[in-house]
């Protein structure tokens, strides 16, 4: 038996990707996560974040444990928000990573999700009934509300995926010359960029134009609503 857990990061952001994160190990190896200070991203600084990203790949390598990280571009999140809901794009999401585990493991998966809606059960069945050839034999899959404290599994897969979307931005800062911030509405550095990404005929592609944040900076700038985003499939990439 192998135990999978699968969070997110950049749910709320205003600029950049949202990350979805997946890691998969035996179960008999859990204990590690525990004894090597493995908990929910938000409680450990950057530092030490980055540090177990790279502890989890030196286990990836002599282990043979497993991940996947999809990241899904603001382009794919704001056609997320017009269409099905953020909920709703976050199952497509979860479903996404945890086919992705499938495919490199062929034991039987005990599967621990942080769930986003109000609803838990919910959240299990919507993601399971996106799973190819679900059920899988003698897997499970359960979600919970702050699973990413309750369990280090879940935990570490909030780290992937909060140290991934961490450099898209850095990436980002450097592409675009100007200090991003953690890309949060709340964010001093963020509110700072936000007029000098909307000065253009369009918002800049880094920005998720859906957010009110946005459109009401948009408004105040050029006095009308942002335009309306085009969305290309497959706007988003796969890691693992």
């Amino acid at each position: 038996m192998w135990t999978v857990g699968v969070d997110e990061a950049g749910r709320g952001p205003v600029i950049g990707p949202l990350v979805v994160g997946a890691v998969a190990l035996p179960t008999c190896d859990l204990g590690m996560l525990m004894t090597h200070g493995v908990k929910d991203s938000k409680d450990l600084t950057h530092k030490k974040r980055v540090e177990l990203v790279e502890w989890f790949h030196t286990q990836v390598e002599q282990r043979g444990w497993k991940y996947s990280l999809i990241e899904c571009g603001p382009e794919r999140v704001d056609h997320g928000v017009q269409t099905t809901g953020l909920n709703l794009l976050e199952v497509d999401l979860f479903s996404e990573a945890l086919t992705e585990i499938r495919k490199q493991v062929s034991h039987p998966l005990h599967v621990l999700n942080d769930a986003c809606d109000v609803n838990e059960q919910r959240f299990t069945d919507r993601i399971a009934a996106r799973l190819p050839k679900w059920p899988w034999p003698n897997s499970t899959i359960l979600s919970e509300h702050k699973a990413d404290t309750t369990y280090p599994v879940v935990g570490m897969a909030s780290i992937l995926a909060k140290v991934h979307r961490d450099s898209c931005i850095e990436n980002l800062t450097h592409e675009i010359g100007l200090p991003l911030g953690s890309g949060y509405p709340s964010d001093p550095k963020t509110k700072a960029a936000l007029p000098e990404l909307l000065r253009e005929s369009k918002p800049h592609p880094a920005l998720r134009w859906s957010w009110k944040t946005v459109s009401r900076a948009w408004n105040e700038l050029h006095d009308e609503e942002p335009p309306i985003r085009p969305f290309k499939e497959q706007n988003q990439q796969t890691l693992f």
